[in-house]
């Protein structure tokens, strides 16, 4: 089952149990499923869904750090489709999963002891390894930490 069947059957659910924010926020996400698949003109990857997914949570965060405090309406819409959203986003690598796999490309460069020059080489290898699966900001901060 795709994501889009299962975002537009929980749509549908929301529909029948009257939860118009539920639903609304679920709507969006459709349409920027289907948006992607048809630019692509096939059939979305389960990568490319998840994908799509994180940009919209992306997306709503930066909102919600720019919108002023006293737009309370505002920040309670975010918030709200984020947790929708979320249900549907693929599973985040931990920090010991990162860890992990930051070692494992370590030790396939060869380097012992990461020193900051190193850091775009480890980047590159280890970015397409996490894309999509976990957070490349908390990625950067753990290659960080094997630096010190």
């Amino acid at each position: 089952m795709s994501k889009i069947d299962e975002v537009r059957s929980a749509m549908i659910a929301a529909m029948k149990a009257g939860e118009k924010e539920r639903k609304a926020a679920l709507s969006f996400l459709l349409s920027s499923l289907k948006n992607k698949a048809i630019d692509k003109r096939a059939d979305l990857t389960e990568e490319e869904e998840g994908q799509v997914i994180l940009k919209e949570i992306k997306q709503l965060k930066e909102t919600l750090d720019m919108t002023p405090t006293d737009r309370t309406d505002i920040i309670e819409e975010c918030k709200l489709r984020i947790s929708v959203i979320e249900e549907f986003a693929p599973k985040m690598m931990g920090e010991e999963e990162i860890k992990a796999v930051v070692q494992e490309v370590l030790n396939s460069l060869g380097i012992d002891s990461p020193t900051p020059k190193d850091k775009g080489k480890i980047m590159k290898e280890l970015m397409p390894k996490v894309k999509g699966k976990a957070d490349g900001k908390l990625v950067s901060e753990i290659v960080a930490s094997f630096m010190e």
